[in-house]
């Protein structure tokens, strides 16, 4: 009697491990079939992501080098690795600003952007600008409160924009190719998918009312925007 009132325990045992395993499994096929919400506006005919990329993998699941010395930035840079960090490696200002990323990662043939985004061209960029006005883009791109006044030959400018765009661009700063953080608060780069010969690459810097359009090499550490594809 005892034995089979413990085999009867052993096999309901079983049979609850079993249904267990079944609703992990099913659990766990949901949650990879979930896509991410990013938000987004549409200026013109293109949609943008309203915030900096703040992923830290690929988009087949590999995990990006996050580094945080200067010596191996510079050393992932030189060697054409991709490579991402928060600026002055203080993960609070990835919350507000993002992740800082090198080209390389932008490159990487298993896509830095979430699936149905890309980061943009050179020419995507300069499709927004004209549209916003061109010398006035910036001004309507950069958020209302965060970017620091300019002090210049006892002048005081205001930095900030009236986001009339919905772009809501944020002084992220940058990370320069030795691996030195610049500017945040009062500046931001952003990539370009965009090859400018062999070592650099085209970025957009938002200068007042102004997004400019610098060539710089490929190890700087910029924020990424995507782009609806």
């Amino acid at each position: 009697m005892e034995n089979s009132e413990n085999k009867s325990i052993i096999s309901t045992g079983s049979s609850n491990l079993a249904k267990t395993e079944k609703l992990l499994s099913i659990t766990q096929k949901i949650l990879s079939e979930i896509k991410p919400q990013y938000e987004s506006v549409r200026i013109g005919n293109q949609e943008w992501m309203t915030r900096n990329l703040n992923v830290d993998r690929f988009r087949n699941g590999d995990f990006i080098p996050h580094i945080e010395s200067d010596e191996d930035w510079k050393k992932a840079g030189e060697n054409g690795q991709p490579a991402w960090c928060y600026y002055d490696n203080y993960p609070v200002n990835g919350r507000m600003y993002g992740k800082l990323y090198n080209w390389y990662a932008v490159n990487d043939s298993r896509g830095l952007a979430p699936e149905g985004w890309h980061v943009p061209t050179d020419e995507d960029w300069d499709i927004l600008v004209e549209y916003l006005g061109m010398f006035v883009a910036g001004h309507k791109m950069k958020s209302v409160e965060g970017w620091e006044e300019w002090h210049i030959r006892g002048d005081v400018q205001k930095r900030n924009g009236d986001n009339s765009s919905g772009f809501n661009a944020l002084p992220g700063g940058y990370r320069s190719n030795d691996g030195t953080f610049y500017y945040i608060r009062e500046d931001t780069w952003f990539l370009s998918a965009t090859e400018y010969g062999s070592s650099k690459t085209c970025f957009r810097h938002l200068d007042n009312g102004y997004v400019l359009k610098s060539y710089s090499c490929k190890e700087l550490g910029a924020s990424v925007r995507c782009l609806r594809d």
